[in-house]
């Protein structure tokens, strides 16, 4: 009965062996293709699934074929038994009638790895033309074909040199006039901007007066002052102000909308704000006349 049994493991056991070895299959979709066609090459294996194999990437070397695209599929295990796939999308480009590919598998090991290959695949070429004469025979044909000129570049040259030459010509002849036209522009363009919103702002100003809306107002009067004059008017009190412009009466409507500010007594509140849109639009038709006439004179 030992005996027996022994022999019966004898028997099983190259099938349990041959069970826990890594399987490797590797094909093309088809059998042949064009010269650059896209082919399908598809890589498997089977393997016990406590072992971990990995299949090349994109920095493989596939020649003669070109790598397209892999495409990876999702692992499976059966019983133990692990199985991989993965399809490798080629291309040939080499004129050989066949060229044969195998791609490698590796399984990691605890200090090495070992490499699988499975059988060498063929794909042939198929050639569009029946065949290729050892003497090709051309055609006669008289008609010309047009010939490519080259560029003169000393033409092109000349032409944007006197491009450049005409532009700064015109810079130097009229940058002055243009910088001034420009800023006469943008200083209309500021005040109309100023106008539309001290007129929204006085008008909350008499329909509610408050202390915020009186500091709003004053600051937005004091910085258009600011930049068409180049005057510090937001550091100077409204004392001062009234001082450097030579008006008392500025003085008096900066000082009817201080008292909204500090005490919020808002009489004559209109009378003031009228005032300094007035004060306003004379220093701004002022400075429209000083650019005019620093056009004219240059």
């Amino acid at each position: 009965m030992g005996k027996l049994s022994k022999i019966i493991l004898l028997f099983f056991l190259p099938i349990l062996s041959w069970a826990q070895e890594v399987k490797i299959d590797g094909y093309f979709l088809q059998d042949s293709a064009k010269l650059g066609e896209r082919v399908g090459y598809v890589l498997k294996a089977t393997y016990p699934e406590q072992k971990q194999l990995i299949f090349p990437d994109s920095l493989y070397d596939y020649s003669p074929l070109v790598l397209l695209e892999k495409k990876t599929f999702i692992s499976s295990t059966t019983e133990g038994v692990t199985s991989d796939s993965t399809i490798y999308y080629v291309s040939n480009f080499s004129l050989e009638p066949s060229v044969f590919m195998t791609l490698p598998v590796y399984e990691v090991a605890r200090y090495d790895s070992i490499t699988h290959f499975p059988l060498e695949a063929e794909l042939k070429l198929k050639l569009t033309l029946d065949s290729i004469p050892e003497q090709p025979v051309f055609q006669e044909n008289n008609v010309y074909q047009p010939l490519e000129k080259e560029f003169n570049w000393i033409v092109i040259g000349v032409l944007l040199g006197g491009i450049v030459l005409v532009i700064l010509v015109f810079y130097l002849l009229f940058a002055e006039r243009i910088k001034r036209l420009l800023k006469d522009r943008s200083q209309k363009r500021r005040w109309r901007q100023f106008e539309k919103e001290w007129i929204k702002q006085t008008t909350l100003l008499t329909q509610n007066p408050s202390l915020d809306l009186a500091d709003e107002v004053q600051g937005l009067w004091k910085s258009f002052m600011e930049k068409l004059t180049h005057l510090p008017f937001q550091e100077w009190t409204s004392s001062e102000i009234g001082e450097k412009l030579d008006d008392p009466e500025v003085f008096k409507a900066l000082r009817a909308i201080d008292l909204i500010i500090y005490a919020g007594v808002s009489e004559k509140s209109e009378e003031a704000t009228d005032y300094l849109l007035q004060v306003a639009k004379e220093k701004h038709l002022e400075k429209l006349n000083e650019m005019k006439h620093a056009r004219a004179t240059s």
